[in-house]
């Protein structure tokens, strides 16, 4: 029953558009209960509710040289300073997870097997620069593990308003890196949705 349920969350992963990036990731042991997973839903859609308001502020700075835009843009940047201030006050580089390679959508992840903990049932942490003191917590089961190191786990008990935040959120990501690549000239690979066990 487990591996089917993994294949086929596997299948749904490995069909949508993913974030690939190196965010800070930490992972524990976690025991579902109804007020838990309540909470973390409340709690997630609230983050990623902060994450999207910031990535839109930093995109809304575009190419426009009035001097109200440059003034607001010069505005923006001192903002965006303090709230790194702040963000480093709370919660210092050195108490935070390692970063990690990591590829998800509202589905699941794949991440390395060797920060998993020994359990089926987990809580996935991901730390973003944009706001590290409020990392998305997100419950989920362990997959298969690849030869090269890599585990699926598959995020569970999200509600349709996280799900949605991730896909958005995930979405604005693919879109930045597609900006950021023309905008460099790179022609990297970002379309990420292709992944192999």
């Amino acid at each position: 029953m487990q591996s089917t349920q993994t294949d086929q969350t596997w299948q749904a992963f490995s069909q949508r558009m993913t974030y690939q990036g190196d965010p800070y990731l930490g992972a524990e042991a976690f025991t579902f209960t109804r007020e838990a997973v309540a909470r973390l839903n409340e709690r997630n859609v609230h983050v990623l509710r902060t994450l999207d308001s910031l990535d839109e502020r930093r995109a809304e700075s575009a190419d426009d040289d009035t001097p109200l835009m440059q003034e607001l843009q010069r505005m923006d940047s001192k903002i965006n300073v303090l709230l790194d201030i702040v963000d480093r006050l709370l919660l210092p580089e050195t108490l935070l997870p390692a970063r990690q390679p990591v590829s998800f959508n509202a589905v699941g992840a794949l991440v390395p097997a060797s920060v998993l903990p020994a359990s089926d049932t987990l809580l996935i942490r991901l730390h973003f620069d944009a706001c590290r003191a409020l990392p998305l917590e997100l419950p989920a089961r362990r997959g298969s593990v690849s030869e090269n190191g890599r585990a699926f786990i598959y995020f569970c008990e999200l509600n349709e308003m996280v799900e949605d935040g991730l896909e958005r959120f995930v979405f604005c990501h693919h879109r930045r890196k597609v900006a950021e690549a023309r905008l460099t000239g790179v022609t990297e690979n970002v379309s990420s949705s292709k992944h192999e066990m």
